[in-house]
């Protein structure tokens, strides 16, 4: 095998796509920190028990495992930035109220999440923790909307969940790890006939509740469904009075629900949202409610957030328009290089032509050009040929 073939769903980022991936960057960042979220830099990689505490089998699966040279314990390669949030929130800032923090780096996974997806995400996320009520769960979930709107995404859909439903249904019920997680499988699948066999063995009420449960999903007509069906359990009709309240703050938004949905990785807690848009093959964005994910750092606090992948979003988004640049001739005369500066400065960008490349083409397509007219240098347009 040559040895610049790069191993499978790993890839280079080249230019015209590492400029668009950037520009989203900052443009994120700076949409998060208009909420007030302040940046936060996790390290990569840190002692495994830190980055799977608490966060189930899933991360565990999707977390590549290395042996620290120094220390001799087990180290982890992040493969989702929340625990590491988790964990600053509790022991390195550890304040009394409301904290806002946002993050975007790359996390890495053993295995594609989905087809053709890569395996070196770039995860953009943001979170609020400290704050237990219905308002922090609107709060992340307008700014993620914001995010898509920043980028002018013309249309998507908002699918509610919550994790407290079946946790509920489930109250009181042995089941082994591997026999829930089969059932959570099933149920995510919409595999009516996999829940019955799953759930041969559980109280009746329980049985019936589940599959009816496979079905709970589409518009609002879902949950008027599952007041009625799951009348006898406070906790569930709770959760759904809540994606009631939600759905309503979203006017103007296609919003669906799917009840049974227990995708994403298990500190999830309460309500949970997905963020559909065209182009896309799964959810773009995902996030809720997880108030559990500190209490393995001996901090229970309420949290919530969303986080998305932005090599994900580049794919679904317009390119936006490169702003023109300015070509000059290379060379040392003090007066050029002044001038040159004095563009930089300004905010332009200037591409100095090597001799004996003056014919060959360059990403920025300049549309203007630095000449000396009598000893000074000024900016003039491109001529139309010459531009082309």
């Amino acid at each position: 095998m040559s040895a610049w073939v790069l191993p499978d769903h790993i890839a280079d980022v080249l230019p015209s796509e590492a400029r668009h991936i950037e520009e989203l960057r900052r443009l994120y960042l700076d949409t998060a920190r208009g909420y007030g979220y302040e940046l936060v830099m996790p390290p990569l990689l840190e002692y495994l028990e830190s980055l799977l505490s608490g966060t189930g089998r899933a991360l565990d699966l999707q977390t590549f495992k290395l042996v620290d040279q120094l220390s001799g314990r087990t180290l982890g390669l992040r493969a989702d930035t929340t625990p590491q949030v988790a964990r600053i929130d509790a022991h390195l800032l550890n304040r009394a109220g409301v904290t806002r923090l946002c993050y975007c780096g790359p996390v890495l996974h053993t295995r594609p999440d989905r087809p053709f997806a890569t395996r070196e995400p770039l995860q953009f996320g943001a979170e609020i923790y400290g704050h237990a009520g219905i308002e922090a769960d609107l709060e992340v979930l307008h700014l993620a909307l914001d995010t898509l709107k920043a980028v002018a995404i013309p249309q998507f859909t908002v699918d509610l969940s919550d994790a407290r439903i079946v946790p509920a249904l489930l109250n009181g019920v042995t089941l082994t790890a591997d026999a829930r997680d089969a059932l959570h499988s099933a149920l995510a699948a919409k595999d009516t006939s996999g829940v019955q066999a799953l759930s041969k063995d559980l109280p009746a009420n329980v049985r019936t509740a589940l599959v009816a449960l496979a079905g709970m999903y589409g518009d609002a007509s879902v949950l008027a469904h599952a007041e009625k069906a799951f009348a006898a359990w406070p906790v569930v009709l709770q959760a759904l009075a809540e994606l009631r309240q939600i759905a309503a703050d979203l006017s103007g938004v296609a919003v669906t629900f799917d009840l049974a949905d227990l995708r994403g990785y298990a500190y999830y807690s309460g309500v949970r949202f997905a963020i559909f848009v065209p182009g896309a093959s799964d959810a773009l964005v995902r996030g809720g409610r997880y108030d559990e994910v500190g209490a393995v750092f001996g901090r229970k606090r309420p949290a919530v957030g969303f986080s998305l992948d932005l090599k994900e979003l580049v794919s679904v988004v317009p390119e936006r328009a490169l702003k023109a640049a300015i070509r000059a001739p290379w060379g040392t005369a003090q007066g050029l290089r002044e001038a040159i500066a004095a563009l930089r400065a300004n905010g332009e960008t200037v591409v100095c032509v090597l001799p004996g490349h003056e014919s060959e083409v360059d990403e920025f397509d300049c549309d203007r050009e630095l000449i000396e007219v009598a000893g000074q240098w000024a900016v003039q347009a491109v001529p139309a040929v010459q531009a082309l």
